[in-house]
């Protein structure tokens, strides 16, 4: 009876999870729909135009122009182009004239996304790598980018990241990609063409949200056989399968290189995908995987942090201590999206009859979330091995500005308190991004010695 009833509820919380992300999945896709047809009415009955942005009129192309600050979204998110006028930084990239916000696959895996933003920024056809490509069962070689979006980027011309959740660790690996060379064609790439790293909620651990969707907490790549992830890897395939045009012109997982098109895979392709034979879930070549606490442990132990880079990061907490227990802190301020997993991850218990992720784990350290991610996962890089860091309160208190140490400051928020919707955030979302951009523009800076045939 009692195994009955904990099934019975752990149905109805799977159907109000999955009626909740896809309301609000609904809710974004049809506003960003909404706001095209409005711009088009606009224009075709009065008229109106639309002035572009400083963005849209500087030449890229000019090395004389500010070093770019690049936007990298997280899991689920959208760059540029996508979902019409919406912006995924909630307008953030209008607070400086040279801001890119690239658009990168939503459910692809770290390293994958890692190598689309480098051919984003270069140009070229992008080059997930023969290796890597044949071990995942996927084309080599994926979208063209005719022109790249700061094709000067080198060590003298170096790049600010701003990464916003996952988007955090794809920028950790891309540098890490660029130290050690591994694009083809590139062999003078270094560590040095990323000037600062700013994270935003960033998923440096893992979290233990992942196995509360669906992940195993035995090995951090297998799904449940029942749960949200499992809809979601239906819902994607189908999604991909059907490829009508223009939904993937206003949305695209970011799958195209796993050709699961109707048009190249068939009806047997589908059925190959949904029983699990083939794609990027058979693969484990995606998001999920990478964000367990198992999963991040592999990218992080090559991943390091490097002296000439200036680190920052803002970690988001919607938690507090009451009587001894972690609850759920400022409940109508939790976006309903959220706020059934802060309570869980608030509850969390490693099974007790699976190893523990790593020598020293304990439970009550991963409490505090954000209803997303644990806060401990997103202050630095911590496990297998604690990268230099130091707390802040004040951002006077890290000036100056010191490279190869991740300064952290916890904020109270959940975890897209600073994405999509500005409203939400207040002042605290102008205070937020005003200090990055200024931190980018002001204190992150390379002194290069003035030599005798040359000008500093």
């Amino acid at each position: 009876m009692l195994r009955f009833s904990i099934a019975t509820l752990q149905l109805i919380e799977l159907f109000v999870s999955s009626a909740v992300h896809l309301l609000y999945g609904f809710y974004i896709f049809s506003s960003a729909v909404a706001g095209d047809l409005s711009l088009a009415i606009n224009a075709l009955f009065f008229n109106s135009k639309i002035e572009p942005s400083i963005r849209d009129v500087t030449s890229v192309n000019s090395v004389n122009d500010l070093p770019p600050i690049v936007l990298v979204h997280g899991i689920f998110g959208f760059g540029k182009g996508r979902l019409g006028g919406l912006s995924y930084f909630a307008g953030a990239e209008k607070k400086d004239e040279r801001v890119l916000v690239p658009d990168l696959g939503s459910l692809t895996s770290v390293y994958d996304r890692a190598r689309e933003l480098f051919y984003y920024l270069k140009g070229g056809q992008v080059d997930y790598g023969e290796e890597h490509s044949k071990a995942c069962g996927h084309s080599q070689y994926g979208r063209i980018y005719e022109e790249g979006h700061y094709p000067e980027w080198d060590e003298d011309h170096p790049i600010h990241f701003v990464g916003h959740s996952a988007g955090a660790q794809v920028i950790r690996v891309l540098q890490q990609m660029l130290a050690d060379k591994a694009f083809k064609g590139y062999e003078n790439t270094s560590e040095n063409w990323v000037l600062s790293v700013t994270s935003l909620s960033g998923a440096f651990n893992g979290t233990t949200r992942a196995y509360l969707d669906g992940m195993q907490p035995e090995d951090g790549k297998s799904m449940k056989a029942i749960c949200l992830l499992q809809l979601l890897r239906v819902g994607v395939i189908v999604y991909d399968w059907i490829d009508i045009p223009i939904l993937k012109y206003y949305y695209n997982f970011g799958f195209d290189h796993y050709n699961m098109s109707w048009r190249k895979a068939g009806i047997w392709g589908l059925v190959d995908c949904l029983l699990g034979n083939s794609g990027p879930f058979a693969s484990g070549d995606w998001i999920l995987p990478d964000l367990t606490i198992q999963g991040s442990l592999r990218l992080n132990s090559h991943l390091r942090t490097f002296p000439s880079t200036y680190y920052f990061s803002y970690a988001t907490k919607r938690t507090r201590k009451f009587l001894g227990f972690t609850v759920p802190s400022n409940v109508l301020g939790i976006h309903p999206l959220l706020f059934i997993r802060v309570l869980q991850m608030c509850q969390w218990r490693h099974p007790p009859d699976v190893p523990p992720p790593f020598k020293g784990y304990r439970d009550e350290e991963w409490w505090d979330n954000d209803g997303a991610l644990n806060t401990v996962s997103m202050t630095h890089p911590r496990f297998p091995i604690e990268h230099p860091n130091r707390y802040v309160v004040k951002d006077s208190e890290c000036q100056p500005l010191q490279p190869g140490i991740w300064y952290y400051k916890i904020v109270e928020g959940d975890h897209i308190l600073f994405i999509i919707n500005r409203e939400r955030a207040g002042v605290q979302f102008d205070l937020i991004y005003d200090s990055i951009f200024e931190r980018c523009r002001k204190h992150a800076f390379r002194k290069i010695p003035t030599m005798p045939d040359h000008v500093q």
